[in-house]
């Protein structure tokens, strides 16, 4: 490689740079504005939802969701052990033990016969992640909640616009939290959104969002909220970012595309797994590597540095970190993690780039 190829980074074009500039020349620049009010009904359209509201970040958004359907001390939470540790931590923010269960090897995410082993009396949620842009099968799961009075929270911070049996991710759950970090499908640079259809959860969570401050009483608050407000100018930003969302998921549908294509043949790797009833969006694409420990991974990912190719590892279990060692490892979860890497797959990511990562990623494993 003659130059050095990222994971990862946005896709900033003269809109966003205008919708920014225009936030900015409004003097709107703080929570109040009308971009943020469109980014959320814009957003609430796209998903199919009544409702959708703005957060400082995907972290909090997932709190405060938890918070507001009264999540607390004594309760269970049920979260996959493959997942990026915010999922289990807004849990723990709560006062709420963190369950971790098994995943897929299908699909990577939650199983749902492991959700149902998993609930005691004292479980009052579940939080399906949509790992890696695969939804998670939410069809069993929704059935599995309903049968044991459990509310379901997707967490589809790296899923915008998948898909379930043709229903995008966002309106299956109680609610639906989105991540909106730089190197996600669409981005405001930091921020969060929540989706919807229950008003009295959209109403309690708005309340909370912004100090629990009274709407019949200014700087009057009767409770200890948060504030977990995204500013104008990053609303501008996600405006724009997903008023281009369509092209952004056909761009990423074809850079795993031809590195499907590259790479068809090559023994012992599997790329992005795809059930049949979903539509993935690769918001990362993915690569594992048979019989891989953790130290030839790290090997291979540093041989690939070496040569100007970025990488990052799969999440690490949450049942590894300290916090949550209580928890034991689920088997699919402990092969899966060690073995499987994620590679370049940014939207300005060209062809000629994507064919010969692919074909040092050929080489390296030759040499194994």
């Amino acid at each position: 490689m003659n130059k050095f190829i990222p994971i990862s980074e946005p896709s900033i074009t003269q809109k966003e740079i205008d919708y920014v500039t225009d936030a900015v020349k409004s003097t709107w620049v703080s929570s109040l504005g009308h971009y943020i009010n469109r980014f959320e009904d814009d957003f609430a359209d796209y998903c199919g939802v009544r409702y959708a509201m703005t957060t400082s970040n995907g972290t909090t958004a997932l709190h405060l969701v938890l918070v507001a359907m009264g999540i607390g001390e004594g309760d269970e939470v049920i979260v996959p052990d493959l997942t990026f540790i915010a999922t289990a931590n807004a849990v723990a923010y709560t006062g709420a033990k963190v369950v971790t269960v098994d995943i897929e090897e299908s699909t990577l995410c939650i199983d749902p016969d492991a959700i149902e082993a998993a609930i005691t009396e004292k479980t009052k949620a579940i939080i399906p992640v949509h790992l890696y842009g695969h939804p998670a099968n939410m069809i069993k799961i929704l059935e599995i909640a309903q049968k044991h009075g459990l509310k379901v929270i997707e967490d589809a911070a790296e899923a915008h616009g998948a898909e379930i049996e043709g229903q995008r991710v966002g309106s299956f759950g109680h609610a639906t939290i989105f991540s909106f970090y730089g190197n996600k499908v669409i981005t405001s640079g930091e921020g969060g959104m929540i989706t919807t259809d229950d008003e009295a959860l959209y109403e309690r969570m708005k309340y909370l969002r912004d100090h629990a401050m009274t709407k019949e009483k200014r700087y009057w608050h009767t409770e200890i909220g948060f504030n977990y407000r995204m500013t104008n100018l990053q609303a501008a930003l996600g405006v724009a970012q997903l008023e281009r969302i369509d092209e952004i998921l056909e761009k990423k549908n074809t850079i795993y595309s031809i590195y499907e294509r590259e790479l068809a043949g090559v023994q012992g790797i599997r790329l992005n797994p795809s059930a049949s009833w979903a539509k993935n969006v690769y918001w990362m694409v993915c690569l594992e590597i048979d019989g891989f420990t953790e130290e030839l991974r790290d090997q291979f990912m540093m041989k690939l540095k070496e040569l100007k190719i970025d990488s990052r590892p799969y999440f690490y279990p949450v049942s590894f970190m300290p916090m949550y060692e209580e928890n034991s490892v689920g088997p699919v979860t402990e092969k899966v993690y060690k073995r499987g890497i994620n590679i370049p797959s940014y939207y300005d990511l060209a062809e000629d780039d994507i064919i010969e990562i692919a074909q040092i990623i050929k080489t390296l494993l030759k040499a194994q």
